[in-house]
């Protein structure tokens, strides 16, 4: 029995003790335990003290893997301890804040069901794929500025779109999600990472929605791709949870039908287990699976750093948006809709095609744990409002 005393602090939940996901409260930082968080800084953890004195995570995600690994071990014991050691406080989670500087942001594009699905709406007579597709991690650098933490507004973006008589400029009238996986970064700064050591450069898992202005985007994209369709508004959670975390719910990949380049083959299957839940205005409308991605993210990893760019401690990549093969399995509305042609119902009895002012987003997650435990990542909700 833990001291612990939370509902929500179980195996079968979960923020249970399997979880332990890293954040930033008032006071500090912290892991959260079921609805609650449990403050760092005055707990007796040796060496890995030094690194959870500031209102960050960011000397903890550059001081390596060795000390991840310890602290992990040392707050398992702690929490599934029967008594509260010295210094223990329990705190709300409600003021969680953004836990990390975000450095370098990168987006990948690795749902071969995606890609499908949008090549068939944006080039309905060429072929679905690129022919780069199947032999590289596609992706494009995004700003960081704008990564915001679960539960910030979002602001409808203004921008360029196509008009019958040139291009007009307003607001996105076709504002949409992309429900992603996030890899937060850690670690010695370093270039030509491989595959089999990308993990010592991963500290963490969280969820993304990289909203997205579709009619923004079909305008600017070509040649150079996105570009104010995507720099507007990232959201991240704000509890990041360690990778180590994972270690039942690693799956392989999808084959891809072409022989890869050596620096991006796996000794190790490094896909994950994980189902993303996305609601609009407490409507279920889709449970993407991240399993299906035909690109992990230590290839993800290995061919951002193969030219001799560094990876560094907070630096960001997303996987692109999930999808899977069904039509409730999308990761956007764009392909829910099918680009606006088939709106779909919510609950309300109302439908959507993309976002109205005042539309609710939240993305929630799951992934196996060790022992049949359930393993989560922190909620990522975001409302929309007009400029």
């Amino acid at each position: 029995m833990s001291w612990i005393s939370d509902p929500n602090f179980t195996e079968d939940q979960p923020f249970g003790p399997q979880t332990l996901p890293y954040g930033v409260v008032d006071g500090g930082v912290a892991v959260r335990v079921g609805d609650r968080a449990l403050l760092l800084k005055s707990l007796a953890l040796g060496k890995c003290s030094e690194y959870l004195q500031e209102d960050s995570l960011d000397p903890l995600l550059g001081a390596g893997r060795p000390i991840w690994s310890v602290l992990r071990a040392k707050l398992r014991e702690i929490v599934q301890s029967s008594s509260a050691p010295k210094g223990a406080e329990l705190v709300g989670i409600e003021t969680a804040k953004l836990p990390f500087t975000v450095g370098d942001y990168v987006d990948f594009y690795s749902s071969r069901h995606h890609a499908e699905n949008v090549g068939k709406m944006f080039r309905p007579d060429g072929d679905a794929l690129t022919p780069n597709w199947t032999h590289l991690p596609i992706g494009y650098h995004g700003r960081a500025g704008t990564v915001y933490v679960s539960g910030t507004e979002i602001v409808r973006p203004n921008g360029q779109k196509r008009g019958s008589d040139g291009p007009k400029f307003g607001p996105s009238e076709r504002l949409d999600i992309e429900a992603e996986v996030g890899f937060v970064c850690g670690g010695p700064k370093a270039a030509n990472v491989s595959t089999s050591r990308a993990a010592e450069h991963v500290f963490g898992v969280t969820l993304v929605n990289d909203w997205s202005a579709r009619d923004i985007q079909a305008w600017e994209y070509q040649p150079l791709g996105p570009f104010l369709a995507k720099s507007f508004a990232t959201s991240i959670g704000a509890w990041i949870t360690p990778l180590e975390a994972f270690s039942v719910a690693r799956v392989p990949t999808p084959p891809l039908p072409n022989k890869l380049h050596d620096y991006l083959t796996c000794d190790q299957p490094w896909g994950l287990d994980i189902t993303i839940t996305v609601e609009l205005n407490d409507t279920i409308v889709a449970r993407p699976p991240f399993r299906e991605m035909s690109w992990s993210f230590v290839q993800q990893l290995a061919h951002m750093t193969v030219n001799g760019a560094t990876v560094r401690p907070g630096d960001l990549f997303a996987s692109g948006t999930v999808s899977g093969p069904e039509k409730d399995e999308r990761g956007s509305f764009l392909e829910l809709s099918w680009g606006g042609k088939e709106p779909f119902k919510l609950d309300d009895g109302s439908t959507r095609s993309f976002l109205e002012d005042g539309d609710t987003v939240k993305l929630t997650a799951t992934a196996p744990g060790e022992g049949g435990s359930v393993v989560g990542l922190a909620e990522v909700v975001g409302t929309v409002r007009s400029a």
